[in-house]
């Protein structure tokens, strides 16, 4: 069936949303060859993905994933498609501790790093943070905690069949796109952040054909898949079906523009000490503020405030009380009574 659609491709046909989920179906189920998936993806990065095909893959991933026992509508997912190669900390990470310390459900959608130097499961392990292994323990961490990770490679176990040919490759594909698209609870409200800022369009678009309730899919004017604090940023906002596209920047808010250099890490434990720092209120200005921003437009995503400016500010406030840290070392505390049980 691959190799039908493959031709098609080569043809410059672009594929229907049914027949993009066909083709991950086949994908997903073992049925295409290394060098079939390979081709493919190149061909789409080559002319372009389509709407059509970002959805259909992601529908696909969403049947074949596995799911957790734990519904609630205001559910939010910070996860971005990195790939922007710029080297920065762990921010969507960061912005999910935060949150979920003030009380918002946060199922965070990770990986280990792939094109980062710090992926969200990396970053973790080295904040001492449990990674849930099992969906119950996901659901349970949800609810007593307000925050699960969910590990990619675990609950889409179906995309094994892709690994060699993405890594061979070595280039941003549709994949990159498609895990902030396939959130494994099913979260209805999302910070998504896109490494190209020609792309927010389309893939807000699926997501509001994938059923979105309110999120915010961003791209800053670097090329940075958050919103940025060094210059502009790109938005397109789903809220009751309807997109709408506008730039924000940190003055918008009360903030300063911050320096690239200053949340650039080289490895999880310097993005992990500059968190520690962050949840602390000591960390650099630029550091400090990305995540006053981001967390800001989470909050707003999560319709916890009513404008992202109201946002920033409530978030910068609980910071400074402490909340924050103090939720960071209840759950370094649960990691250690689950080593000692």
């Amino acid at each position: 069936m691959l190799k039908d659609h493959l031709e098609l491709c080569l043809q410059g046909v672009t594929l229907t949303e049914e027949q993009a989920e066909s083709v991950m179906h086949d994908i997903m189920n073992g049925l295409a060859t290394p060098s079939q998936i390979a081709s493919f993806v190149t061909i789409m990065r080559f002319r372009g993905e389509t709407v059509d095909e970002i959805t259909g893959f992601a529908k696909a991933m969403r049947q074949h994933s596995m799911k957790i026992p734990y519904e609630n509508e205001a559910l939010l997912d910070t996860c971005g498609t990195g790939g922007d190669s710029l080297r920065t900390f762990n921010i969507s990470t960061t912005v999910g501790i935060c949150l979920a310390a003030l009380g918002v459900k946060v199922a965070k959608h990770g990986n280990r790093a792939v094109s980062s130097k710090s992926g969200s499961a990396d970053v973790l392990e080295y904040l001492s943070i449990n990674i849930q292994h099992t969906p119950e323990q996901a659901a349970q961490a949800l609810q007593t905690h307000s925050l699960c990770f969910l590990f990619a490679p675990l609950y889409h176990e179906s995309m094994k069949h892709a690994v060699t040919p993405r890594k061979e490759l070595g280039f941003r594909t549709i994949f990159n796109m498609l895990g902030p698209l396939t959130n494994p609870a099913g979260a209805k409200h999302q910070l998504l952040g896109v490494y190209d800022g020609t792309m927010i369009e389309k893939v807000a678009t699926a997501l509001k054909r994938l059923g979105t309730k309110h999120s915010l899919v961003v791209s800053g004017g670097e090329g940075l898949d958050e919103c940025s604090i060094t210059t502009h940023t790109d938005v397109v906002e789903i809220k009751d079906g309807q997109l709408s596209r506008y730039q924000i920047r940190p003055e918008d808010f009360g903030l300063r523009r911050g320096k690239l250099e200053e949340i650039q890490v080289q490895n999880p434990k310097e993005s992990a000490d500059l968190m520690l720092e962050v949840f602390q209120g000591k960390a650099n200005q630029s550091a400090q503020e990305i995540v006053y921003l981001n967390a800001g437009v989470a909050l707003y995503a999560a319709d916890q405030v009513a404008s992202i400016k109201e946002g920033v500010t409530f978030i910068r406030d609980q910071i400074e009380t402490g909340c924050v840290y103090a939720h960071l070392q209840q759950l370094q505390e649960v990691r250690k009574e689950s080593q000692h049980a």
